[in-house]
């Protein structure tokens, strides 16, 4: 009797990382400190990699992108000041970097040879999106209510509190419609660690000549890599955070942490108000919008330091079709 021991193909992982797996808050804002960071980051990812799964990583850049904004607009009486779409490739272009040393030096210790390469990637979004209108992306440093104020006063900015740690200036953030390089990313796939949607992409609006054009925006990373999970048909849409679960009443005495949740559950508590704009609610929805459109699939929100674990489903917060 011939047995036919079929091969599994491998699970296929699309990581969003959030800022803090790019920037230590409690040291300066600078690229030493942030490869540093990156370099600690990498060692979590590499674990991913050896164990099997095919990833491709996105990842945030709205601290980045307000710095390299900022630092334009002081050297404004010396040079130009740079268009919002090019501070975004700038920031995907330095963060893809350090990162591709971090994951290249992480894979080699563990005798892993696989290229991992960066592409600068647009995102076409609708230009009569709302959110041209209502901006609520927070990007950049952290201010007093009276230092927002007068940023406030002197350029025009909408400043925001952001999740109890201060005032942050908010910009547009569209919805992603299309990745432009997807078909880049998918002939990569199989042979290459690809980061990309770095930031949410850069956005860009595609004109009736066809002609693509930025905007001054930033799309959350979050859809983006949602968008790219659905684009390239992964198995698992991994989110990481700060947190290794999701809570409901989050700082408050009776908040709960929440290992698994249905789409129709977390519906309920996006309704309920428990997942706060900007900081945990995004990754909610998601979450949510990859399992409703892949009911087989799973979507997982945890901390990057946690990532392996949940990933065997052990810990972070589970999020599937049904209970």
């Amino acid at each position: 009797m011939t047995i036919n021991h079929k091969q599994q193909p491998p699970v296929k992982v699309v990581i969003a990382l959030g800022g803090n797996a790019l920037q230590d808050k409690s040291a300066p804002a600078t690229s030493e400190a942030q490869l540093a960071i990156v370099r600690r980051t990498s060692e979590y990812l590499a674990e991913i990699s050896i164990r099997g799964y095919e990833i491709a990583i996105a990842h945030g850049n709205g601290p980045q992108v307000g710095q390299i904004a900022l630092a334009s607009e002081v050297a404004s009486d010396v040079v130009p000041v740079m268009p919002f779409d090019v501070c975004d490739a700038m920031s995907q272009g330095y963060i893809g970097y350090h990162l591709q040393q971090g994951l290249r030096y992480a894979l080699n210790l563990r005798n892993k040879n696989i290229p991992v390469i960066s592409i600068v990637t647009q995102v076409i979004v609708e230009k009569n999106d709302p959110a041209f209108q209502n901006p609520t992306k927070p990007i950049g440093s952290f201010y007093t209510k009276e230092e927002a104020e007068q940023l406030r006063l002197e350029k025009g900015y909408t400043m925001v509190e952001d999740s109890g740690r201060g005032y942050r200036r908010v910009v547009p953030s569209p919805i992603p419609r299309r990745i432009v390089e997807i078909d880049s990313v998918k002939r990569l796939w199989d042979s290459t660690i690809v980061i990309t949607v770095g930031g949410g992409g850069i956005p860009v609006i595609e004109r009736e000549d066809g002609v693509l054009e930025g905007v001054a925006a930033v799309i959350d990373k979050d859809f983006a890599a949602e968008k790219l999970a659905e684009d390239v048909d992964a198995d698992i849409f991994l989110i990481l955070t700060e947190v290794e679960k999701v809570s409901l009443n989050f700082g408050k005495p009776n908040e709960t942490t929440i290992d698994h949740m249905s789409v129709a559950e977390a519906a309920t508590y996006i309704q309920e108000g428990h997942f706060a704009p900007g900081s945990m609610l995004p990754k909610v929805q998601a979450a949510i919008k990859f399992v409703r459109a892949n009911p087989t699939k799973r979507a997982i929100i945890t901390s990057l330091y946690h990532a392996v674990d949940a990933l065997d489903g052990n810990t972070g917060t589970q999020i599937t079709f049904s209970a």
